[in-house]
């Protein structure tokens, strides 16, 4: 088993804001295991407010958790690759947006730049998706994304297969156990599991 402990992780809130309350002691977990965890927000992290929480608030609560002041711009996000390399970048929730931006090369946020320089660095990046058309358009992105090397992922299933048949959502409680996987260049299997439900 790899210890945490010293590990540098960059952590990547993206806009699925209904995912956060069980990534967020995901995030403790980390710090709890002693790595140095680095929080990165999308600009729709930034900018929006639902039902869910406001953003502003979410990005409050990250850095208390970590210890850090969120990385906000993609000017802040580039050191992560010759400065300030990370051993492991964690996505979660990854978005069906993202993962497709992600999986075609554009890099237009700070957690898609930060996901950039980290395989930049043939390191981990670790990808928690929660999107409602994983089996749908974005199907391919998701395929793209898992036959690339230093690309891993938490494991997924179907959240609600009758109401919502596209939809996958990973299991947020093993974020930790895939990350530890993820430095030895493991995935951790299997990547797909049951339903959420």
């Amino acid at each position: 088993m790899t210890t945490l402990k010293g590990k540098r992780i960059g952590f990547g809130l993206t806009g699925s804001h209904c995912t956060y309350e069980v990534v967020f002691p995901q995030i403790e977990a980390l710090v709890k295991e002693g790595a140095e965890v680095r929080p990165v927000v999308s600009y729709t992290v930034q900018s929006t407010n639902t039902r869910f929480g406001e953003g502003a608030d979410w990005i409050e609560r990250i850095e208390e958790l970590t210890g850090f002041q969120a990385i906000d711009s993609i000017v802040k996000a580039e050191p992560l690759g010759p400065k300030l390399p990370l051993d492991c970048m964690v996505i979660a929730p990854l978005t069906g947006n993202s993962m497709a931006k992600f999986a075609n090369a554009m890099t237009d946020s700070p957690v898609l730049m930060a996901a950039k320089a980290t395989i930049r660095n043939h390191r981990p990046v670790v990808l928690g998706i929660s999107t409602n058309d994983a089996l749908g358009l974005n199907g391919t992105n998701l395929m793209r994304l898992m036959s690339t090397k230093n690309i891993f992922f938490i494991p997924f299933g179907q959240d609600d297969p009758f109401k919502k048949p596209t939809s996958m959502v990973a299991h947020m409680d093993l974020l930790t156990k895939t990350v530890e996987e993820a430095l030895q260049h493991r995935q951790i299997q299997p990547i797909l599991i049951g339903s959420n439900e």
